[in-house]
C-alpha cells in the first residue's frame, strides 16, 4: 500500500465523518489507485461513482492539505471532474 493511498483515505475519512455525501464519488489519483466514497464512508477501491475527480498526486495532497481549492485546480487544468457537476460542487465545500 502506499503512503499516499494510505494517508488519503484517513484524511478523507476525517473530512467526510459525518456529511451527507447524496452520492458516490471516485478520486481517482494518477499512479497511485481510487478510493470511493460514499454515505458509507470511505476506502480504496475502483467503482463506478455518480462522480470522478481525477488529478496526479501532488495535486491531490494539495487539496488534502487545504493548500488548494479544489475550484481552483478544477478551473486551472489540475482537476479533471466526470459526472454529476452539482455532487462535485457539494464535495468541494467539505474539502475546503
Amino acid at each position: 500500500m502506499s503512503d499516499t493511498m494510505d494517508q488519503a483515505v484517513s484524511v478523507l475519512s476525517e473530512k467526510f465523518a459525518g456529511a451527507d455525501i447524496g452520492g458516490t464519488v471516485k478520486f481517482d489519483i494518477e499512479g497511485e489507485g481510487a478510493i470511493m466514497v460514499d454515505d458509507a464512508g470511505v476506502r480504496r477501491g475502483d467503482e463506478e461513482a455518480d462522480v470522478t475527480l481525477k488529478a496526479d498526486a501532488d495535486t491531490f495532497q494539495e487539496i488534502l492539505e487545504g493548500s488548494l481549492n479544489p475550484t481552483s485546480a478544477f478551473m486551472g487544468g489540475r482537476l479533471t471532474v466526470d459526472g454529476d457537476m452539482g455532487l462535485a460542487m457539494k464535495l468541494a465545500s467539505v474539502l475546503a
